[in-house]
């Protein structure tokens, strides 16, 4: 049950949108036991970024949230990609884009918890 959420500094077209929430669906296999099958993926565009004091260049801050545990070693991978994506996609550079994530031991879906 991933989830990823995205507040970009951009406006973001259908097709870009698009884009990114098959790559993010692909790069969430990254973690052991997550699949596109369960990925939900919100996106805000032209979200009032501040980084490092100025709006000045394209920011994001993404969050990444499962039930579970992530392994620390495939941080480093999934880091390294997610800001891949946002770079390549909407031009955003990756030393512009946070990346957090939050583990989950308590999920509800379909009436009922994990």
């Amino acid at each position: 049950m991933p989830f990823i959420n995205s507040r970009v500094s951009v406006r973001v077209t259908a097709g870009q949108q698009e884009a990114v929430k098959e790559k993010l669906g692909k790069a969430i296999s990254i973690i052991p036991g997550k699949s596109e099958k369960w990925l939900m993926v919100e996106f805000a565009d032209n979200c009032d970024l501040y980084f490092q004091g100025n709006r000045e260049q394209p920011s994001a801050f993404v969050e990444v949230k499962v039930f579970g545990r992530i392994p620390a070693e495939c941080l480093d991978e999934m880091t390294e990609t997610v800001c891949g994506i946002y770079e390549t996609e909407l031009r955003i550079p990756k030393d512009r884009v946070y990346v957090k994530y939050e583990e989950s031991d308590k999920w509800g879906w379909n009436g009922t918890n994990f």
